[in-house]
C-alpha cells in the first residue's frame, strides 16, 4: 500500500487540523474523566451517593438542552460552535484548580462546573458530528470517523496515563489545569481550519419547537436510526452505572492507587484504539449492520471479569475484559455514526445528532443516580454485576431491526432510504 493510500484523509490540511484539535480536546476530556470523580472521592471525601450524583450532573446537559441544541446548531456555522464550546469549557475547568488553591472548593462547585461543562459538551458534540460530512464529504464518512475515533482512542490511553501520575503528584484539582489548556488549544487549532461553511439559511418565521419536532420525527420514523438510539440508550444507562462504581471499586475494594487506576483506564484506551483501527475492516467483512450488534454481544459479557476479582481473579485479566468492551464499543459507534450521517440530509444533521444524543444519552444522568443508589444498597461489586447484565441486553434493539442483515451503508439517497 502506498504512503498516500495509508494517509487517506490526513493528506487534507483542514482534516489534519481537525484531527489535531480532536487529539488535544479529547486528551483534556480524558483527564477530566479521571480527575473529576477523584476530586470528589479523594480530595472532598464524597460517599458513593455523591459520586453518583456527580456522574449525573456531568451528563445532565443532554436532558437539559439535548433537543433544542440541534435546532440551534443547524442555524449556525458548526465550526464556530465547536470553537466557542471548547474555549468556554477551558475557562470553566480552570475555576476548579483556582478555587482549590484559594481554599474555596466544595462539592457543590464541582457539581456546577460538571453541569456547565456537560451542557457545553452537548453543543460541541452536536456541531462536531454535523461538521464532518461538510469537511470530508459523505463518501469518506467511514474513513473520517475511523481516523477521528483512532485519535480519540489514543488519547483514551494517554489521558489516564498522564492523569494518574499528575493526580498523585499535584492532586486531582490541580490536574484539571491540564484539561483546561488542552481544550483551549483545541479551540485555537479549530480557528485555523480554512474551509468555510455557508451560513445556513434561516427563515424569519422559523420556530424552534417546529424545527425540533422535524428532527425528532425524522429520526423516530427511520427503523435503523430508531434502533441505534434505543440500543445506545440502554447501553449508556448501564455503562454509566458501571463506570460510576468502577473507580470506587478500584480505589476502595481493590486498593489501587491513582497510578494503577490510570493504567486500567489506559488499557480501556488501548482497546478503543484497536477498535478504531479495525472498525473499517470489521464493517466490510461482517457487514455494517451486523457488526453493530455483534460487537456488543461479544464484548459486553466480559465486563463481569472485574467484579470476579473479588473471588481471586487477577485485576489484569479483568482489565483485558474492559479493553475488549472499549474495542467493541468503538467499532459499534464508528459504524453507527456513519449510518446516521449517511441517512441524514445536510439541513437536518444537527437535529439528527441532537435527537439521537438526547435519546441515547438521556438515561446517562439516571445511570449515575442509579449507580450511586445501587452502590449504597448492594455495594460497588453488586452494581458492577447488574450493569454488566444491562449492557449485554443493549444488543436487542439492533438485532430486532433491519440492521441485523444490512451489510452496507445506504446510498446517497438518504431521505428516501430513511423513510
Amino acid at each position: 500500500m502506498s504512503k498516500s493510500s495509508r494517509l487517506g484523509l490526513l493528506r487534507n490540511q483542514d482534516f489534519r487540523r481537525l484531527f489535531a484539535a480532536t487529539a488535544l480536546g479529547q486528551l483534556g476530556d480524558r483527564i477530566v474523566f479521571l480527575a473529576f470523580p477523584l476530586v470528589a472521592i479523594a480530595a472532598l471525601h464524597a460517599d458513593e451517593f455523591h459520586v453518583g450524583l456527580l456522574a449525573a450532573m456531568t451528563s445532565a446537559g443532554s436532558l437539559l438542552v439535548g433537543l433544542p441544541a440541534g435546532a440551534w446548531v443547524d442555524r449556525m456555522r458548526k465550526r464556530s460552535v465547536m470553537i466557542s464550546a471548547d474555549l468556554a469549557r477551558a475557562l470553566f475547568l480552570l475555576t476548579v484548580p483556582v478555587a482549590w488553591w484559594a481554599g474555596l472548593l466544595t462539592i457543590w462547585w464541582i457539581y456546577v462546573v460538571a453541569l456547565v461543562h456537560g451542557v457545553l459538551t452537548v453543543f460541541f458534540d452536536v456541531a462536531y458530528v454535523s461538521y464532518l460530512p461538510h469537511l470530508v464529504g459523505r463518501s469518506n464518512l467511514v474513513e473520517g470517523n475511523s481516523k477521528l475515533s483512532a485519535i480519540r482512542s489514543v488519547t483514551s490511553i494517554s489521558g489516564p496515563t498522564v492523569a494518574g501520575p499528575l493526580v498523585a503528584l499535584v492532586g486531582a484539582p490541580a490536574t484539571l489545569l491540564a484539561s483546561s489548556v488542552g481544550m483551549a488549544v483545541s479551540g485555537l487549532l479549530a480557528i485555523t481550519i480554512r474551509k468555510r461553511e455557508q451560513k445556513p439559511e434561516s427563515s424569519e418565521h422559523a420556530k424552534l419547537a417546529r424545527e425540533v419536532m422535524e428532527g425528532l420525527k425524522f429520526v423516530t420514523r427511520s427503523p435503523a436510526l430508531r434502533a441505534i438510539m434505543l440500543g445506545d440508550a440502554i447501553f449508556n444507562l448501564f455503562l454509566v452505572m458501571y463506570q460510576t462504581m468502577l473507580l470506587v471499586f478500584l480505589e476502595r475494594e481493590i486498593g489501587l492507587q491513582p497510578f494503577g487506576i490510570g493504567l486500567v483506564l489506559s488499557g480501556m484506551g488501548c482497546g478503543a484504539l484497536l477498535g478504531a483501527l479495525s472498525a473499517t475492516k470489521a464493517s466490510k467483512r461482517v457487514g455494517h449492520g451486523p457488526v453493530i450488534w455483534l460487537a456488543s454481544l461479544v464484548t459486553c459479557p466480559l465486563t463481569v471479569l472485574m467484579p470476579l476479582t473479588q473471588t481471586g481473579l487477577s485485576v489484569h485479566v479483568a482489565a483485558i475484559g474492559l479493553a475488549a468492551l472499549s474495542a467493541g464499543g468503538v467499532i459499534r459507534v464508528v459504524t453507527q455514526s456513519s449510518f446516521q450521517q449517511a441517512l441524514t440530509p445536510d439541513r437536518l444533521l444537527g437535529r439528527m445528532s441532537a435527537t439521537a444524543r438526547f435519546v441515547s444519552w438521556g438515561g446517562i444522568p439516571l445511570g449515575g443516580l442509579l449507580g450511586g443508589v445501587s452502590g449504597s444498597l448492594f455495594g460497588a461489586t453488586g452494581t458492577l454485576w447488574i450493569a454488566a447484565a444491562g449492557m449485554t441486553l443493549s444488543v436487542l434493539p439492533s438485532f430486532l431491526s433491519p440492521l441485523r442483515t444490512m451489510r452496507s451503508l445506504p446510498s446517497d439517497k438518504a431521505p428516501e432510504f430513511a423513510r
